[in-house]
């Protein structure tokens, strides 16, 4: 087809009018990549084709580093490692903005209401495995075929984005911890069941997709909060004998996760 015809001054005309058949256009288009003496016979703007190759670089080839990976190398972290994480459907600012949502409400509706305060502490480990949920895996992660090519790939990859997850969520619950209307003892009760929750999570991932790990830990917490609303008020799976529990399970499922990491 490229050595036995050239393109009519009529079918040129047509194709950058954009006024031929879908077939023809395509064979059109076929021909120009194989014939010198066609594509010559073209006018197109050498400025605008300079320009345009220009903004397709910059867009494909040199993305624009996003606010997350600009944060990233920031606070130090290495250019590669910062690409990878920004690639995180959870470090949007989507995610973000949800959970600043989140946290301010249930925060307003503790101070609007005291006996909602447990909203807040219920809620705040719940958080993070969201995030952890959506940090890595096949059906929530648009580049994980791309990723799991990746020396980090695996284990490796979930701990650095599930870090990175942490290191969004727990800052935010931390600052919003001072504006509940409580101690602050009792306002910061919710950190050790959100670390041990989120590591106990990663641990279970191991075994299970990230996903199903989350909603298993999530099911967890949540028939903990129950259960102790049941046998002693909604505050007592944050009494000192629950967060000892809670710091044995962060070292260990810690102590597994650093096995796991080093294989």
């Amino acid at each position: 087809m490229t050595t036995g015809w050239h393109i009519s001054d009529d079918l040129r005309d047509g194709y950058l009018a954009g006024t031929l058949g879908t077939a023809l256009a395509l064979s059109v288009d076929a021909h120009l990549g194989g014939c010198a003496r066609c594509r010559a016979s073209v006018p197109y703007d050498g400025d605008w084709l300079e320009a345009s190759w220009g903004r397709l670089e910059t867009e494909l080839i040199r993305p624009r580093p996003s606010w997350s990976e600009r944060l990233l190398r920031l606070g130090g972290v290495p250019g590669h490692v910062a690409r990878l994480l920004s690639a995180t459907p959870t470090m949007s600012r989507a995610w973000t903005v949800a959970v600043v949502a989140a946290l301010a409400f249930a925060v307003l509706a503790a101070r609007q209401q005291a006996d909602l305060l447990p909203a807040f502490l219920i809620l705040a480990p719940v958080l993070p495995l969201t995030g952890i949920a959506l940090a890595y895996g096949p059906r929530v992660d648009p580049a994980h075929e791309l990723m799991a090519a990746t020396p980090l790939a695996g284990p490796r990859l979930l701990l650095t984005r599930a870090t990175a997850v942490l290191a969004v969520a727990t800052p935010l619950a931390l600052i919003a911890s001072p504006l509940l209307p409580a101690p602050p003892g009792l306002s910061a009760a919710w950190l050790l069941p959100s670390l041990a929750a989120a590591s106990g999570c990663l641990a279970l991932s191991n075994r299970l997709p990230v996903p199903i790990a989350a909603l298993a830990v999530g099911g967890l917490w949540l028939a903990v909060v129950g259960t102790g609303r049941l046998t002693g008020g909604w505050l007592a799976p944050f009494e000192p004998a629950a967060q000892v529990a809670y710091g044995l399970i962060v070292l260990s499922s810690s102590f597994h996760l650093y096995r796991l990491s080093i294989k």
